[in-house]
């Protein structure tokens, strides 16, 4: 039964926030638990929302396979339209979606304006996949037959995404999944459900995508977590967020009763190198925007520093310089740089990382007084790789450096970790920089810029406990597709 709006409910488009996203229905879950989404900054409440049970789940699944077949029927033109729309609208109501994002997530202005964009930017590029999935002929070796390849639909996606960057790492896989001719099934974090979920379910009903298509389903994960996985509708789960969850879901999906492919982008430990030739200006820049953008709550997000010798204490003097002037605190003041980290479950792992970094060792340069969720920035020197701050992903405002002998030992050092996202390098020769780059066990290395890079057209994606498989361009259309051979013998 479709609700209407209440008048004490946090709306976005004139929609009820509180409300599930199923059949292309909104309505209320059905499990007798309920969630209070607040301000991290300020505890002020934002929407209470009726959990979903396992019950909404199976029903969500079963509406996406139902509209599964025609959505992927239509031509590729008609499913661009819908895709082309569903981006205009992002835009249309960029202000909206802002403001939602600086007070679920605790984004800054300038986050939350990217986030916007990142989202519009992977929706257009989606826009272009029903157009460039292609098959193959493929000779045979019995005289006759002939042998086709089809790329199609998976079917059912299921999505699962974080509360860091909610809004684009949801699009990220909804887009794509969409535009191939997929229906989904979104589970958004328990920390911003509207917007890493009920927003983008807005956005697509009013750009015209049929009904069930698309689902949000909110629930706890000890509820509903297990059973979103191991539906035996969906073919694809894509998972967003930490590695130890990721790992299990990759069991659950990769291992369970009813096997199916999965795409687990997970944690980071970044490290941005600094080699002896680079350019400290254009390093120590580089290092305060990639540490403490949205609080260092970005897998992406510099997570060690690593310098050669030679330049480790003017780097360590400077660096300390710039970020004890980042400015933190309110998020919706446009010259904010630091928020509020996301809850208090955050909030005391890193008060416990301050303290486990001091007792290994470490030696603050730059501590400060932490104030309700906001963590000033934090960086300790004299950090071994075998001390928890380097070797662990952080996930907020402190950051460690590493002093390297030499060449060999800054990609020694950059290489002790189980992670392998992103990394960082600075050098001013750029064919010695490509030469180290391509020594480092990471999906992604930037030369002379932050590890934080998303292109919508560029793979995206890590390896060891960082993740499986790529998201964005060709290899988004390779992730949410799957191959079909068909044999044709002629008589």
């Amino acid at each position: 039964m479709t609700s209407t709006v209440s008048e004490t409910a946090a709306t976005f488009a004139g929609q009820d926030t509180t409300l599930q996203y199923i059949g292309g229905t909104w309505r209320a879950g059905r499990s007798e638990r309920s969630l209070t989404v607040t301000n991290p900054y300020d505890d002020s409440e934002l929407t209470t929302i009726r959990l979903a049970n396992s019950t909404d789940v199976d029903e969500a699944y079963k509406a996406a396979e139902a509209a599964q077949k025609e959505w992927a029927s239509f031509t590729p033109a008609a499913r661009r339209d819908v895709i082309l729309r569903a981006a205009q609208i992002l835009e249309e109501r960029r202000e909206e979606i802002v403001s939602w994002l600086i007070k679920e997530a605790g984004s800054s202005v300038a986050k939350a304006n990217v986030e916007v964009s990142l989202a519009a930017g992977i929706t257009l590029e989606a826009a272009s996949f029903p157009t460039r999935v292609h098959g193959r002929i493929v000779e045979s070796n019995t005289p006759g037959k002939e042998i086709r390849v089809y790329r199609r639909p998976i079917g059912v996606v299921g999505v699962i995404s974080p509360w860091n960057f909610p809004l684009h790492l949801s699009q990220r896989s909804v887009a794509p999944a969409l535009a191939l001719g997929n229906a989904v099934v979104v589970k958004p974090a328990s920390d911003t459900p509207v917007s890493g979920g009920l927003i983008l379910a807005k956005v697509f009903e009013e750009a015209g995508l049929p009904p069930g298509v698309l689902n949000v389903v909110i629930g706890a994960g000890s509820e509903i977590g297990d059973d979103f996985v191991t539906h035996p509708v969906p073919g694809l789960i894509s998972f967003t967020g930490s590695t130890p969850v990721g790992q299990n879901v990759g069991r659950l999906a990769i291992g369970g009763k009813y096997l199916k492919h999965a795409a687990l982008e997970l944690g980071g430990n970044s490290p941005l190198i600094v080699l002896a030739d680079a350019d400290l200006d254009a390093a120590v820049e580089a290092a305060v925007l990639g540490k403490f953008l949205h609080q260092g709550q970005i897998c992406m997000a510099v997570n060690r520093i690593i310098v050669e010798a030679p330049l480790y204490d003017e780097f360590v003097a400077r660096f300390t310089a710039a970020a004890s002037s980042v400015p933190a605190g309110d998020p919706s003041d446009p010259n904010t740089l630091v928020g509020p980290v996301i809850n208090d479950s955050q909030l005391n792992g890193l008060k416990a990382k301050i303290d486990r970094a001091l007792a290994e060792g470490a030696r603050a340069v730059l501590d400060g007084e932490i104030k309700g969720r906001i963590v000033p920035p934090h960086v300790f020197v004299d950090v071994t790789p075998d001390m928890e701050i380097a070797r662990e992903e952080i996930f907020g405002p402190l950051v460690g450096v590493l002093k390297a002998d030499d060449e060999a030992h800054a990609l020694e050092l950059a290489n002790a970790s189980d992670f392998g996202l992103a990394a960082a390098l600075f050098t001013q020769d750029v064919d010695k920089g490509v030469r180290f780059s391509l020594g480092i066990k990471s999906g992604m290395t930037h030369i002379n810029e932050m590890p934080i890079q998303d292109e919508a057209h560029v793979a995206f994606g890590g390896e060891r406990n960082s993740g499986l498989g790529r998201f964005n361009g060709d290899w988004a259309i390779a992730e949410f597709t799957t191959d079909y051979t068909l044999g044709i013998k002629r008589l």
